[in-house]
């Protein structure tokens, strides 16, 4: 009888035991997912709604309520000038669009800089900062660099032309003039539209009369003005140096006419001082 309640009592400890080690490996599971979760909710990046384009948009275009979308952006890492409302996006009703200043992809940001206020007219106008003009730049002028230029990018503009009877000269005389807008012209490139102020515009219109312009575009990492002072003829590219002859002077002589009889005769004197 008590072998049979030793064995009683050995297996009762045992499955105690055991019970008391699947309730650990339990608690250490259930700990293991909570750190994992803990982890987990660590690295949620937080995000917010704001309105992109449903479709590729370039310069002139109207955006209408047709044309966005609501996306998720990350919060930390949100551009300024977002639009996050309806309200807005479309403060004067859906029915009243803005107009694109900058070409935009589908699912990207759009930000106050790249569209109009709501209800400006479409148009070259609408595109121009206040107190700026635009000055168109012909075909052949922008032909080279095909449809390569983009609005918003900046070029230099060089002038070559004589001034009077001079040599003609190469010199740079506009610096950072940003691109308003383009408009495809078929094969022969862009046509390009600059804006600039009214003194610039004045400016081009009578180098253009006296001479040709030539543009060239400027890395989007150069920040600095072009070198204004730079100016080239063909001596300096060729490395010609221009010297000056002074013309021989013929030393004064001086005669008086002496008359003998009928005859008259040119004599050589030393000349008055």
């Amino acid at each position: 009888m008590r072998l049979v309640f030793g064995l009683v009592l050995l297996v009762g400890m045992g499955l105690a035991g055991f019970a008391v080690y699947l309730v650990n490996q339990q608690f250490a599971s259930q700990e293991s997912a909570l750190e994992r979760e803990r982890q987990r909710s660590a690295n949620i990046v937080s995000t917010v709604e704001i309105y992109a384009p449903s479709r590729d948009l370039t310069f002139g275009d109207l955006l209408t309520a047709d044309d966005v979308k609501r996306i998720q952006y990350v919060r930390d890492d949100l551009p300024e000038g977002v639009f996050r409302d309806e309200e807005d996006l479309f403060p004067e009703g859906l029915d009243t669009p803005r107009v694109v200043r900058f070409p935009m992809f589908a699912d990207e940001p759009i930000l106050e800089g790249k569209v109009t206020e709501a209800g400006a007219p479409q148009g070259i106008t609408a595109l121009l900062d206040p107190g700026m003009r635009a000055f168109p730049l012909p075909n052949s002028l922008t032909s080279a660099f095909g449809g390569d230029l983009r609005p918003g990018e900046v070029i230099d503009l060089y002038w070559i032309g004589r001034v009077g009877n001079g040599p003609r000269t190469s010199r740079l005389v506009k610096s950072r003039l940003e691109i308003l807008a383009t408009n495809a012209t078929g094969s022969n490139g862009r046509g390009v539209m600059l804006q600039v102020t009214q003194e610039d515009f004045a400016d081009l219109q009578v180098l253009r009369s006296a001479g040709s312009l030539s543009l060239t575009p400027v890395g989007r990492d150069d920040l600095e003005e072009g070198d204004l002072t730079i100016e080239t003829d063909i001596r300096d590219v060729l490395g010609i140096e221009e010297t000056f002859v002074a013309p021989e002077v013929e030393e004064e002589r001086c005669f008086v006419t002496q008359r003998t009889g009928t005859q008259r005769t040119q004599v050589e004197v030393e000349c008055a001082d």
